[in-house]
Order: structure tokens, then sequence, then C-alpha cells
């Protein structure tokens, strides 16, 4: 057996290529490392530990021909390659090319193979948006929402929506939710990063570990043709009950390493109160029915990090007051930061991230007049987490009979969901879910998709609702399907639209201004 795999010297890619090639019936695995200088080692050491089974390939997923190379008489192809936040901030044109152009690209090459390889397409849970307890499960075929300014979740989603759409013989999406590793206490010291991180978003994590061991599974269970229900299809990646916590959660693990809490070295007025991304997955239970992955939990991960870097007992030393001066308040007013944004004047974003910069300003400044989800104000906490006790009415509706199997979908079921996206369907015909079909949305904009692309997967027109312009305040008022996930953390008389100028700088039109 032959895999070609991307991504492989990110943290999730580093642990499936492991896993991976402890299976015996892999023969080689074709990997594709750009041509940084940090990869000049890995390679030599991947040559090293693994000799005629790892073949190394330098350059750019975004290149055709290359691609072409990876993926030649191959298997499986698992795309894993991203550009992630805060490099996809701070190069949205790096972003643009890895993350949509180098999903085409390797798509493409996959399509003009002859077999075609099995293709497993890495996505992202920030294709979701913005959610808070009023909604805080979420599941495939739920709005896709992506928040403004995020340019990671933007090239993702159009990556997605090509893979799902190309008509290739034999893929599957897997959105992968907030991924722990070793280095993420390092990874996120260095950017104003950590602020946009809602303290009340619901967050689902799953372990590098983990992440990886599941790609090993289901390259294990197709071989052995154990799970041919499992292909033509999305599903998101998570860890259930113990991977599930809070923005708040996750900082007071963090910092119970180094001795602290968020109390102790933040102000809770420092963090965004939306345009965040975040989710607890109802349908998690899917790939962990199948492959049976989930292993760690997101606090014993967390004292696993501790023992791991034992210099960051070393913080339970350091005075409060200077591991603010040294690193935190860098961090907050780094250009990143939506305090540095407050003191910039930068509308659009302190708009996007609070909804108005007096909301931002009146902000409660002390942490016991902060409402959290983890304190219980918001009901019983461990209540809320418990993925059993939802009903239909917990979750956001899709807009069509969900209980009809694939196979049963008519026009009628394409009709409804249209409907309930403010559209309608031009076709007259339907041959099946995954044959596109012309749709209309509110604005008049025609555009071709499958059923399943839609109903299945959550995609509506890529003519409007693909950002940019982040337009969600107007789509919202004409689209219950969008309406229903928008509004939990945006008033109904919001009416702008974010976009970006030529230079890449934040803009913002207030469409009540115009009329």
């Amino acid at each position: 057996m032959k895999i070609a795999m991307t991504g492989t010297s990110g943290n999730m890619g580093k642990e499936a290529l492991k896993q991976v090639l402890e299976l015996s019936s892999v023969e080689l695995v074709r990997v594709l490392l750009t041509n940084k200088k940090k990869n000049n080692k890995l390679s030599k050491k991947l040559a090293k530990e693994y000799g005629s089974r790892i073949e190394i390939l330098r350059g750019t997923v975004a290149d055709k021909e290359l691609c072409r190379e990876l993926v030649a008489g191959v298997d499986y192809v698992v795309h894993m390659a991203a550009v992630i936040p805060p490099a996809s901030d701070a190069s949205p044109a790096a972003s643009w090319e890895c993350n949509y152009l180098g999903a085409k690209a390797l798509v493409d090459a996959i399509k003009e193979s002859n077999p075609q390889p099995k293709y497993i397409h890495i996505s992202t849970m920030a294709l979701y948006g913005n959610r808070n307890e009023k909604h805080p499960f979420g599941r495939v075929g739920d709005p896709l929402l992506v928040s403004p300014f995020d340019h990671y979740a933007m090239h993702k989603l159009r990556g997605e929506r090509y893979a799902i759409e190309a008509g290739l013989d034999c893929w599957v999406v897997l959105r992968q939710t907030a991924m722990l590793n070793p280095n993420m206490m390092s990874d996120n010291i260095s950017d104003g990063l950590m602020f946009h991180t809602v303290l009340n978003a619901p967050l689902e994590w799953v372990s590098d570990r983990d992440s990886g061991y599941l790609i090993k599974r289901i390259i294990e269970r197709d071989a052995n043709n154990e799970v041919p229900q499992f292909w033509k299809n999305v599903y998101n990646i998570g860890a259930g009950i113990k991977g599930m916590n809070t923005g708040y959660d996750t900082f007071n693990d963090g910092f119970a390493i180094i001795g602290g809490t968020p109390e102790k070295f933040f102000k809770p007025h420092w963090f965004a109160t939306r345009n965040f991304h975040g989710v607890w997955f109802a349908d998690g239970h899917e790939l962990e029915d199948l492959f049976h992955f989930q292993r760690d939990g997101v606090s014993e991960y967390w004292k696993e990090i501790g023992s791991m870097h034992k210099i960051y007992a070393l913080g339970k030393l350091v005075p409060a007051k200077l591991m603010y001066l040294f690193l935190f308040r860098r961090l907050r007013f780094h250009y990143n930061s939506p305090d540095r944004w407050l003191k910039d004047n930068d509308i659009p974003r302190v708009t996007a991230t609070f909804g108005s910069v007096d909301k931002a300003n009146s902000l409660p400044t002390k942490w016991e007049e902060t409402k959290l989800i983890v304190k219980g104000d918001f009901g019983d906490y461990d209540k809320m987490r418990d993925v059993s006790r939802l009903t239909r009415d917990d979750l956001l509706q899709h807009g069509y009979d969900e209980d009809k199997p694939i196979s049963e979908w008519t026009l009628s079921d394409c009709v409804d969901a249209a409907r309930f996206r403010g559209g309608e369907v031009v076709s007259n015909e339907y041959n099946g879910a995954y044959n596109k079909l012309v749709w209309r949305c509110a604005d008049g904009h025609e555009f071709e998709a499958t059923p399943f692309t839609v109903l299945c997967a959550g995609h509506w027109c890529e003519k409007c609702c693909q950002p940019t312009p982040w337009d969600f305040d107007r789509l919202s008022k004409n689209n219950e399907f969008f309406a229903q996930a928008w509004y939990d953390s945006h008033e109904k008389d919001e009416n702008v639209t974010y976009d970006l100028d030529e230079n890449g700088n934040s803009v913002m039109h207030n469409l009540n201004d115009e009329q």
C-alpha cells in the first residue's frame, strides 16, 4: 500500500506519518515538505528513520505538477497541509496559496489520475464561526458562517467546497477541531491571538496523537473493507466529553502549569466577546463509532505538557506583575490583539469583535462581574456538556426532513432546504445527492452545487456567502438558516458589511448609512 501526505511537518501530520508507518501493510509514504530551512533537518531525520519506506518531495502544494508527482501510483492521499492562525493573519497570501490553491491543485491532480487514489481532506471547525451558550453544540450541516477577517477559515471554506464538488471517485472531508500539542504554551506567546478567544466559547479539543491515530485507523480499516459507508461524507473530528471545555477553561488549564489562573494574569475585558470560532460536537460520536480513536482528555493532556516542559514550573516563582509586564502586556497590545485595535481606532475589527466601541468600553473589568459558563452563570456546566440530553430542538435546524436517508432524498427535499435559506431550486430534475443542481439564492445569484454540498455539508451560494465580503448581517435577514446562528451573537438591527481593501486593511460599510 502506498500513501501520499501533505502537512507532515505540522502537529497532526507528524503523528499521522508516524502512526501510519506502524502498519506493516504500508510499503511507502510519499510526503511533500515546503522548502523552508526547518524542513531540511526534518527531511534528513525522516530518511534516516524510515529509509526506503519514505519518499520526500520538496515544494509547495499549490504546484500542480508537483501534486501530480505526489499522488502518482498511491492508494490514499491525506491532505493535512495548512497555514493556520496567527501565520494566516500575518500573511493572507500564504493562507490563500496553501489553504485554497493547494487544495485545488491536489484535487485536480487526483482527478486526473487513473485509477484515482482515495482522498482524505482535512478541513476545520472554524467554518462554523462564532458560537456561544445559546447554541453550544453543532454538527455537520450547520451553517458555515466564517468570522469576519478570519483568512484561514475563509480559504479553508473554499478548499473544502472544491474538494466536495470536484466529483472525485472516493473522498471524505474531516473538519478538525482545536488541537492539543506539546508546544501549546510556547506557540501562543508571540502574538495577540490568545485575546481573540471568547471566554464563553464552547471548545472541543482533540490531541495531535489521537488525530494521527484516526488517520491510521481509517487506512487500516478501509484496507480491510470494513467501512464502505465512510466515504463521500463530511465528519467532525472531536474528543467527546473529555475534550469539551470553554475559552476560560483553556486558560485555566494552561496557566496552572506556571502556577497561575486567568484571574491572576488577565482582566476579562481584554478578550473578544464574539467573532471567534468554537463549538462542541453533537455528532462527534460518528467517527468514534467507526474508528475508536478518542483516548486523550484535555485536562490530562495539559498536565502532560507541564511534565514535558519542566521549565514552565519556573513561572510559579515569577510574580504576576512581572509576568504581565514582560510577557502579557506585549501580547495584549500586539497588532493582532483587540486592545490594540481599540487603541488604533480600528473600527471594523472592534465592531466585528465586540459589536461596537461603546460595547467594548463597557465590558466588566472585574472577574466577579463577568458571567461565565464554567461558573454556572448559564446553567449547570456538566449538564450543558451532556450530549446525551440533546434533542433536535437544542440544535440548529437544516430545513429539510433529516430523518430521511440520503438515498431517499428527492427534489422536494432540496426545495425545502433552499426555501429555508431564502432561495429556490432552479433545476426541475433530481439525479441523486452527488449530481449538481442549479440553485438560486435570495440575492438572485444562480449557482451549481450538489444536494449533498447544500443539505449535508452546509454550504450555500458561493457568490455571496463565501466571503469576502462578510455580509452575514444582511444575508441573515432573508436566510433563516443563517439567522438562527448569526443572531446568537449579533443584534438584528446590525447592518454592517466587513471587507478588506486593496492593501488588505480591514474596512466596513454600515448599510444603514447608505440607505
